[in-house]
């Protein structure tokens, strides 16, 4: 998956030890089970796969006696969704979705509801649940910037369109998406007006930063090393992976500034046979403490604000729903893009050949 950030031997280490007392925590409605239940959890993989299991797959067991299987999914599941589903044959009882997927099952009637709602844990980012689906992090795709090789900080995407004031090398995601909101921020779009995107001034402004991008990037690993080489000087990505590469030692800073975060979480294939035991789960993973231990891998956002209660404040600065990050940010608009990925898309490639 393009946005997981590469493991460190240490924080893995850090987690194991830190939440092996995770089960005490766990909401009250999971209560134990009285016939152990196996269920089948598709995560994206990476590291997301041993910072779930600590955060919430052990605890889960712990605390209902109920055991979770995780294994990682497809990087677009919603083929996969729509065929379990249609044949009754299910290989696994939930699943990390984006907020696009979600969008995409739940108009086919693919999902089935989690059984709670935002009124059930008014701590959760109402962006975060819907009927059928819970959100568990948050990403961020956010400008970075060498700090050994910039010596006036870009604080805005402004400042990484202008050339003159704040020269250097430069990378753009070869991708519609991001890059046109990015140009609009530049050319002085409020952030909270930025949809429905301009897409004629999108390209005006890029039509002129399109000689000084030195790198087109195509993956989040791609862009990760363009900053820890120090190929290029100011760079546009996700959040985690810089802040690995940071981590790592990396002489970088982030700029949460006109950020634009979208959400990961749990959906469930409609008509699943083990449907009461995945929604316990999912109902789990909404807790503040489970999703504060994820952090201590991750560099995303629990979706759960009171996690922060429990989080290191010099962790929470590096995390996209931190409140000093998240007020400096807006969610990207799915629904938009869904109507017009694909048009705008082919103008964008057409327009990078041009």
């Amino acid at each position: 998956m393009d946005r997981i950030s590469d493991l460190s031997r240490r924080n893995l280490l850090k987690l194991s030890g830190g939440a092996a007392a995770m089960g005490l925590f766990a909401p009250a409605i999971t209560g134990r089970a009285l016939a152990a239940t196996q269920i089948t959890v598709a995560d994206p993989g990476g590291p997301f796969g041993p910072a779930f299991r600590k955060a919430f797959y052990d605890p889960f067991e712990k605390a209902t006696g109920n055991k979770v299987v995780n294994v990682a999914r497809e990087a677009e599941p919603t083929a996969q969704f729509k065929a379990m589903v249609e044949t009754k044959s299910y290989t696994w009882d939930v699943c990390t979705l984006t907020l696009s997927a979600r969008d995409i099952l739940a108009a086919q009637n693919l999902l089935d509801p989690i059984g709670f709602a935002h009124a059930d844990v008014p701590q959760l980012m109402p962006e975060a649940i819907s009927p059928h689906y819970m959100g568990t992090d948050v990403y961020s795709t956010v400008l970075a910037y060498r700090t050994d090789r910039v010596k006036a900080a870009p604080t805005s995407w402004a400042d990484f369109f202008n050339v003159e004031k704040f020269p250097g090398r430069r990378a753009l995601r070869k991708n519609a998406i991001d890059t046109l909101e990015q140009a609009l921020l530049a050319d002085g779009v409020p952030l909270d007006k930025l949809y429905p995107l301009d897409v004629e001034r999108a390209f005006k402004v890029l039509d002129k930063i399109k000689p000084h991008i030195a790198v087109w990037w195509t993956g989040g690993a791609q862009s990760t090393q363009l900053l820890q080489s120090g190929e290029v000087d100011m760079i546009p990505g996700w959040n985690a992976r810089f802040q690995a590469a940071i981590d790592g030692g990396t002489p970088a800073k982030i700029v949460w500034n006109q950020g634009l975060y979208s959400i990961e979480g749990w959906g469930m294939p409609k008509g699943g046979p083990r449907a009461d035991v995945a929604r316990q789960f999912i109902r789990f993973c909404s807790d503040p403490k489970a999703q504060a231990a994820f952090t201590e891998i991750l560099a995303y956002g629990p979706t759960n604000l009171d996690a922060y209660k429990t989080i290191p404040a010099e962790r929470a600065k590096s995390l996209p729903t931190s409140p000093e990050n998240l007020k400096q940010m807006a969610i990207a608009n799915e629904a938009w893009w869904s109507a017009n990925r694909a048009a705008v898309s082919e103008r964008f490639n057409s327009w990078l050949l041009s």
